[in-house]
């Protein structure tokens, strides 16, 4: 009776150049802790990558960086897929789950400065300068403190994002991205100032890296459990359970903020967790502090969700109600112009 083949791992992201040298820093983590277990890689580009025109606001949420991913995992193509965190919506398909997390790069966002001019900070920015961002979140938070800067969407990888920046006749006097895909990408030298609280509460689960698998296979379980960084982990998770609980996707103004100070010598320690909503116009504003001690992943999902309901009872909920309305119109209004020209080609 011939002998099994050992199984060969294969780990799937997303075709950009970040997404590409994060899956290989957790391939080459696995095949550090596993050196007689081949893992491989492969790459596909996702609806997020193929629409580069319209506003993440309005196309309908994190699934557009994941679906077709998760159609290969569970069609059993791939065995793992390697995800930056904050792009995983709360709720994962049936049969899918996340199985490991990287220790957390700096969650901060950060200010990039086009390379032809000297300003440090968004302080030193003219009125009416324009910066780039794609994310509501930033928006909704930064025009509450710079009301007289311009805020443009701004699409594409980091690449094209940095080109559109310094191109000599381009509009933007700024960028704001998140700090652990500039460094990942060895753009750390272009960063000019870090955007941390109380300025920006960064995404839920930024800068960590997290592994999808399937619920069926154990033996990808065992394997990203040992590469999995508990506070990472726990204070991702609580993050996640908060925006759980307040219905939000990518395009929803939540920020958050975490710090778990772990005990010496086991899995236990104080979990400290900021979230705020953030009108559109940044006009309302609610943000709520809890600090808990915590000793299991079910605890610090438990803070997580007491902070959604402290934050819902103290008027996030009906920032969120406005959000949605202006989103369902936008859309509304988007489908009715599609409509106008289709009908014009006709």
């Amino acid at each position: 009776m011939s002998e099994s083949k050992p199984r060969i791992f294969t780990l799937a992201s997303r075709a950009s150049e970040l997404a590409r040298i994060q899956t290989n820093i957790v391939r080459d983590a696995l095949a550090a802790q596993n050196p007689s277990t081949t893992f491989e890689t492969s790459f596909m580009s996702t609806g997020g990558d193929k629409n580069q025109s319209q506003a993440l606001y309005l196309l309908g949420g994190k699934a557009l960086w994941t679906k077709e991913l998760e159609v290969a995992l569970r069609e059993r193509e791939v065995d793992m897929l390697v995800h930056s965190f904050k792009d995983v919506p709360t709720e994962l398909p049936e049969g899918c789950e996340i199985a490991g997390v990287m220790e957390r790069e700096n969650p901060v966002d950060c200010l990039i400065v086009r390379k032809d001019k000297e300003w440090k900070s968004l302080d030193d920015l003219p009125d009416g300068s324009v910066v780039g961002t794609s994310s509501v979140r930033r928006v909704a938070q930064l025009k509450r403190r710079y009301p007289k800067l311009v805020f443009k969407d701004v699409r594409g990888n980091l690449n094209t994002r940095m080109a559109k920046l310094d191109a000599p006749d381009g509009p933007y006097a700024a960028l704001i991205l998140a700090k652990a895909g500039m460094v990942r990408l060895g753009w750390g030298s272009r960063i000019t100032a870090d955007l941390g609280p109380p300025t920006l509460y960064h995404a839920v689960s930024q800068g960590a890296l997290a592994i999808e698998i399937r619920k069926d296979d154990a033996e990808a379980r065992a394997l990203c459990a040992a590469l999995t960084h508990w506070p990472a982990d726990w204070s991702c998770r609580a993050e996640r359970a908060c925006l759980r609980v307040l219905e939000g996707g990518c395009s929803v103004p939540v920020g958050v903020h975490t710090a778990l100070k772990a005990d010496a010598g086991g899995k236990s320690g104080v979990l400290a967790i900021t979230g705020c909503v953030t009108s559109l116009d940044g006009a309302k504003h609610v943000q709520h502090t809890i600090e808990r001690r915590v000793e299991s992943l079910e605890e610090a999902e438990a803070v997580g969700k007491e902070l959604a309901r402290v934050l819902i009872d103290t008027g996030a909920k009906e920032i969120l109600d406005e959000i949605n309305k202006d989103r369902e119109r936008k859309i509304a209004q988007s489908a009715a112009q599609e409509g106008i020209a289709q009908a014009a080609n006709a």
